[in-house]
């Protein structure tokens, strides 16, 4: 019996909780293979999300697929808890060789993104006997009870469920398209970088901070890529103050920006950079990474996990990271990034009253439509079309294909955007898109 989308969609509803998800429109994802994927209809799409930036590698990639089977054939995995074994080592090595600055690091394993930013608050804290962070507005740093009190994205991830982690202070990011200021970019003096220094000055003692939290590229508010001087400005901020930088590149990291670490676009080296998502090839991974001095602060067992550092979650991880360098994909994901910007700009320039705003790093790149109804129902023709996209906030297009999508498959994505666009603008597009299209 193949089962449809509808019959696994309502399968789904009884034995799922439903505070696990953001739905959009009830398709059952059955394979992939590259930048394409199928649901149980038989349907294909382009893959314009990368299952929330998880796969850069694509989908079904056979080089992957064989390592986890060779791995899995000596060994699953045996817990570096007690014990130790050889991918988590190597992967390790590799990661620190990677990584911006010196090798003098080392790696803290987690099983995902969220374990990973609790490990670098606790290192952070115990580094610097200090107890207060800082972040941001529309951060999302995890679901954890310790990422989620650092971020602050959804009042829904934060009703009724009581207290969080006391002294963690919120600023706004510098997005500069929506300035809280009302600054224009020609006026700007870094208010929202003043707004930090005044509360060291009134409230806020810089000696009591032990770090600050920031993403190079803020993902889920809306792929918003900030100034250079802002952020060259907070890092000596942070310096002068002895405060920790830590950066999240569990989004941006492994060559989504056209840079193994986004951070690297502003030249800078941050005191511990926290990754996940797409750095196990697909499976569930995550690591701080940071000076080894800072990574030996706490007794152990202050961050262990029965199954982190996972021998064939490192193995697949490792086999990406050939793959990777082997086939030139950072270079490759800038020259695609440039090559899907302009077409984007092209869209823009003929569709001005749609587009409002282009922005991005490489292959994460987001797109502002006039409002939220205008979003749902253009992201609704798109996936009717074939093309798997999903917004962001109210009314911002996430725009993050696998990095080995060809120019071929950003033609045909381009070509059903700007299809759905029109039929929007004809208003043609069913209502049910109210109905199916949630997100943030």
């Amino acid at each position: 019996m193949n089962l449809t989308n509808k019959d696994i969609c309502e399968r789904e509803k009884k034995v799922l909780s439903s505070i696990q998800k953001l739905p959009y429109c009830p398709i059952a994802i059955k394979s992939g293979k590259g930048a394409l994927l199928y649901d149980c209809d038989g349907n294909e799409y382009i893959d314009f999300l990368s299952s929330a930036s998880s796969a850069n590698i694509g989908h079904g990639n056979k080089e992957i697929t064989q390592a986890v089977k060779n791995q899995m054939d000596k060994i699953t995995q045996y817990t570096i808890a007690y014990f130790t074994c050889e991918p988590p080592v190597i992967l390790a090595e590799k990661i620190i060789n990677l990584a911006p600055g010196d090798n003098n690091k080392k790696i803290l394993y987690s099983t995902n993104g969220s374990e990973s930013i609790d490990a670098a608050i606790k290192l952070s804290k115990g580094y610097t006997g200090r107890n207060k962070i800082i972040s941001f507005h529309g951060a999302y740093h995890g679901s954890t009870y310790g990422s989620l009190s650092i971020s602050a994205i959804s009042l829904n991830m934060r009703k009724k469920i009581g207290s969080l982690l006391p002294d963690i202070y919120h600023f706004n990011y510098p997005i500069c398209i929506k300035c809280p200021y009302g600054k224009e970019e020609s006026e700007c003096k870094l208010e929202c970088l003043e707004e930090i220094k005044n509360a060291f000055r009134m409230y806020l003692p810089a000696d009591e901070v032990a770090a600050v939290f920031f993403e190079p590229v803020a993902g889920d508010s809306g792929i918003i890529v900030p100034p250079k001087r802002y952020v060259e400005n907070l890092y000596k901020l942070c310096k002068e103050n002895n405060i920790l930088f830590v950066v999240d590149e569990i989004q941006q990291s492994l060559g989504r920006c056209g840079y193994w670490f986004s951070i690297e676009h502003f030249n800078i080296e941050p005191d511990l950079i926290v990754m996940g998502k797409s750095l196990g090839g697909g499976l569930p991974l995550g690591i701080v990474i940071g000076e080894s001095e800072i990574m030996e602060c706490l007794n152990a067992p202050a961050h262990a996990f029965t199954l982190s550092g996972n021998a064939t979650v490192c193995v697949a991880a490792l086999k990406m990271i050939e793959i990777f360098e082997r086939d030139n994909i950072i270079q490759q994901t800038k020259e695609k990034g440039s090559y899907l910007m302009n077409k984007l700009i092209y869209l823009k320039n003929k569709y001005p009253n749609i587009i409002r705003d282009i922005r991005g790093l490489g292959l994460s790149i987001g797109v502002d439509l006039p409002d939220k109804l205008a979003t749902k129902k253009i992201c609704y023709q798109c996936i009717k079309n074939g093309l798997l996209i999903i917004s962001l906030g109210e009314n911002t297009l996430r725009i993050q294909p696998p990095l080995i999508i060809t120019k071929a498959q950003l033609d045909k994505s381009i070509e059903i955007l700007e299809n759905s666009i029109n039929v929007f603008i004809k208003g043609k597009i069913s209502d049910d898109a109210y109905i199916f299209i949630n997100g943030w």
